[in-house]
């Protein structure tokens, strides 16, 4: 039983670790305060979904056009120093969005232009992040450093929205916005006690379009780092079925607002379950072969959530789903951060981040025009079923998720990266929502 429990060794081993995941968890309720609040502010100025829209395309922009540029100056600079400005500037926008909100009369457009530009800083904060955990943790305890900061994440999705709508009935958009520029000392506190880390080689790193362009060669020259981001994206845009809760609970369960609120909650409690037991899989020696099995987890649970007739059925649908998620994420990052050379972590941070926004976005929308052109159940399940077959076909196309471990295969995908970079000395090449 212990070690199907969450492995905690990082946080008694390293004291540096401790500090910034505690700062982190705290300032996550507080961007998941500030994600509920901006929505909610936005509706009730423009009751307008067009104008909700908006705002998620203002978060996922700039992540999409800065993230490798930013990735890249991650792999040039004092990666601690960086993400600290970074921080800062998170920081510095909360506080102007809650000065707005207190002083009322803002046209929205500026509300969105500050998420806008608090974007910005997330675009480079995410990417330093990444190459927190392989910097302070030996390999054997990387899973276990990456699965706790999964808790972390999932602990601010499933209680920052609910603290955020007790806050906004009785204190206002204002308290939840300055409540979450106040848990950036959080962050900070946890960056403050960092080591200065740089990345191996950084000031031979080369910069702009060059530097990136390093960056995705490598993503595509290494099969199993390509294989990973193909079978993320494969959940993702294929089987995201956020946007399909109203609609199905609308065809199915009368439209009922309770049920709708367990369909958004069910994800994340089999998420912190399957954190909590994450013991019974980062402990397992094969970790692309533990994330296939999580994303065909994942496809085959939303599947069944479109055919199951009752309510309780396919709410355990939804739990397994969260579950299967966790599994997937944790050892897709662990297998990417086990296999990126400390000079690439940038980059392939910045890369994983693009991913990681720009996938369920797509997904939304692909899963309500299939919705639109048939119904909620057909899209649900023809989105899970696409997603068993991709992510079939990527593990048959990459040997080595199936047979790689992080530790043999780690050197082999070093040279990946030597030869990447000495073909881009050649000229053969050229130079991410998350919570703050």
């Amino acid at each position: 039983m212990r070690r199907a429990l969450v492995d905690i060794t990082p946080l008694r081993a390293s004291r540096a670790f401790r500090r910034l995941w505690v700062g982190q968890t705290l300032s996550g309720f507080g961007g998941q305060m500030t994600v509920v609040a901006v929505m909610f502010q936005v509706w009730q100025t423009t009751h307008s979904t067009t104008w909700t829209g908006a705002v998620a395309l203002a978060q996922a922009v700039p992540l999409i056009a800065l993230g490798l540029f930013a990735g890249a100056v991650v792999d040039r600079v004092d990666r601690r120093k960086f993400y600290l400005a970074m921080t800062a500037g998170q920081a510095v926008s909360s506080v102007l969005l809650a000065v707005q909100a207190f002083v009322g009369g803002v046209p929205v457009v500026g509300v969105v232009l500050l998420v806008a530009v608090q974007s910005c800083f997330v675009a480079g904060g995410g990417p330093a992040s990444k190459t927190f955990v392989p910097a302070l943790l030996p390999r054997e305890q990387l899973a276990a450093g990456l699965a706790l900061r999964r808790i972390s994440f999932q602990g601010a999705m499933l209680a920052g929205p609910a603290l955020a709508g007790l806050v906004l009935g009785g204190l206002g958009v204002g308290a939840c916005y300055a409540i979450d520029a106040v848990s950036f000392a959080g962050a900070l506190y946890g960056a403050c006690g960092l080591p200065s880390i740089t990345a191996e080689g950084g000031a031979a790193a080369r910069s702009g379009l060059r530097g990136v362009r390093d960056g995705l060669v490598f993503l595509v020259r290494t099969p199993v780092i390509r294989g990973a981001l193909l079978t993320d994206l494969a959940a993702t845009v294929l089987s995201m079925p956020i946007s399909l809760f109203p609609l199905v609970n609308a065809e199915r369960f009368g439209g009922d607002p309770r049920t709708l609120g367990l369909f958004l909650s069910a994800i994340a409690v089999g998420g912190i379950g399957a954190s909590l037991f994450s013991g019974t899989f980062t402990r397992l020696p094969r970790p692309g072969l533990v994330m296939l099995g999580g994303s065909a987890g994942w496809g085959l649970a939303l599947t069944l959530f479109g055919l199951v007739p009752g309510r309780w059925p396919g709410l355990v649908c939804l739990v397994v789903a969260g579950a299967a998620d966790t599994v997937s994420v944790v050892s897709r990052n662990t297998l990417v951060q086990a296999h990126t050379p400390n000079a690439l972590l940038g980059r392939v941070g910045a890369a994983e981040q693009i991913v990681g926004q720009a996938g369920p976005d797509v997904g939304n929308m692909r899963g309500g025009v299939v919705a639109d052109a048939t119904s909620g159940v057909t899209a649900l399940v023809s989105g899970g079923v696409l997603c068993l077959v991709a992510v079939v076909l990527v593990g048959m196309a990459t040997p080595g998720l199936r047979r790689g471990s992080t530790g043999a295969a780690d050197g082999a995908e070093r040279g990946d990266a030597g030869d990447a970079g000495d073909a881009g000395d050649a000229g053969d090449a050229g130079g991410l929502a998350a919570p703050g």
